[in-house]
């Protein structure tokens, strides 16, 4: 194989040096760069410092301003034995995660009694309820009943007193019977003792005394049998006397019935009222027993959202009360920036304008908006506002509070806490 053949091109001959300038014009164009430069410095730094001037002059910052949002205070509702704790302080929980359970069986035995109490006063409502139309139906046949028994009443005394008519005419005819046997009697009796003067004279047939004298005794038996039947007539007329009377007692009651069977109306509307007092106490057990499972749910004390668990006091075997706080729950996910503004940085400032922050704790900035500004300085939100009619009066600049929520998505990690500082600039000629 051929050796390679390498040709050296020849060396370029490097460019001629310029022309040196004419000795005269040297000195003044050192002059010119003299008073050239410090002219350009003086510009760019003008112009920077309008630039700069500018770019703050878009913005108002503090360093008063802290991550904030909602602190939820788990407390009892109810007052109980605590038998399950089932988190601890800055454990993570989901929304409605069971955090406390108290003793349940004092509660569960409080409904079964307040369902009984249900079922009792369901069946007396039904029952009451019943009874309006027995007791209408009932009030119209006793008046019916007690209208018949008047007419009845007034039967029975016409009819008694016709039998009181019959038994004193009886009466009178017997009396008047004994009035003509006691006088035919007495005839006799005074024709036998006539009669036996002249049997004693022999001038009168014995035989014609002894009839006269049957005849008396015939005539006293005719007395004695009409004595009875006035004696029968006078029972008569005293049995027939008690039953008009006993037929009289009957129409004020068969009156008294009457009154008391035109009070249905009465009866009906009592009856109803009663349904209507039944229905009421159904309701008001209906309420017990919504109020007593009600209480047995409060048993169970769950995680009103999501957040981190803090500040937890409670104990397992504890005994609690309604309004004792337990623990606190801090959700990651509705937090929001206060920043705290001098009074003099909130010209410009408006709901919506677009924010920028920094957190102390991580290297990176977070966006947001303006929500709000606050009602009043902090001062007189303050346990003890500031009183300045003293005539010790020195103007302080004061601080309002904004409210500055975070975009979409600027908090998915969820490494925000509440109460972290942040910077924020809030960009106002946006």
């Amino acid at each position: 194989m051929a050796d390679s053949i390498v040709t050296q091109k020849p060396a370029e001959a490097p460019p001629p040096p310029p022309p040196s300038p004419p000795a005269g014009r040297r000195p003044r164009r050192r002059r010119l760069l003299r008073f050239l430069l410090p002219a350009v410095v003086l510009i760019a730094l003008g112009v920077g410092g309008y630039l700069l001037w500018q770019y703050l002059g878009t913005y108002e910052s503090t360093d008063d301003a802290q991550i904030d949002g909602h602190v939820d205070a788990i407390s009892a509702r109810i007052t109980g034995h605590v038998s399950e704790v089932l988190v601890e302080d800055s454990q993570i929980v989901k929304a409605g995660d069971i955090l406390v359970r108290i003793d349940p069986r004092d509660y569960q035995v409080a409904v079964e009694q307040a369902e009984a109490n249900l079922a009792n006063a369901e069946a007396s409502s039904r029952s009451t309820r019943t009874n309006i139309p027995i007791i209408s139906t009932n009030t119209a046949s006793n008046l019916a009943t007690a209208r018949a028994s008047r007419v009845s009443a007034d039967a029975g005394v016409a009819n008694a007193q016709r039998q009181l008519d019959a038994a004193e005419a009886f009466l009178e005819t017997a009396q008047a019977q004994v009035v003509e046997a006691e006088a035919i009697q007495k005839k006799d009796m005074d024709d036998a003792e006539r009669y036996r003067l002249l049997v004693v004279k022999d001038e009168l047939p014995k035989q014609q005394y002894d009839e006269t004298v049957q005849t008396v005794a015939a005539d006293k038996a005719t007395v004695d049998a009409r004595m009875a039947s006035v004696n029968q007539a006078r029972q008569s007329v005293a049995a027939a006397q008690a039953a008009v009377q006993e037929a009289q007692t009957r129409v004020p009651q068969a009156d008294a019935t009457i009154q008391s069977a035109l009070t249905r109306p009465q009866q009906v509307a009592q009856s109803q009222e009663n349904a209507r007092s039944a229905e009421a106490k159904v309701k008001e057990q209906q309420a017990i027993l919504d109020q007593a499972r009600l209480n047995l749910s409060y048993t169970i004390i769950p995680a009103p959202a999501a957040g981190i668990v803090g500040k937890k006091t409670v104990e397992i075997g504890e005994n609690v009360s309604p309004g004792q706080s337990l623990m606190s729950v801090v959700p990651l996910d509705d937090i929001w920036v206060t920043a705290n503004f001098k009074e003099t940085q909130l010209k410009k400032m408006r709901a919506g304008q677009k924010v920028t922050f920094s957190v102390d704790a991580y290297g990176r900035e977070y966006h947001g908006h303006v929500t709000g500004v606050g009602g009043a300085t902090g001062s007189r939100f303050s346990l003890l506002p500031p009183e300045n009619a003293t005539g010790n009066y020195v103007k302080v600049v004061q601080r309002i509070p904004v409210r500055i929520d975070l975009d979409q998505g600027e908090n998915k990690d969820h490494l925000l806490r509440v109460g972290m500082s942040v910077e924020p600039k809030v960009y106002i000629n946006q």
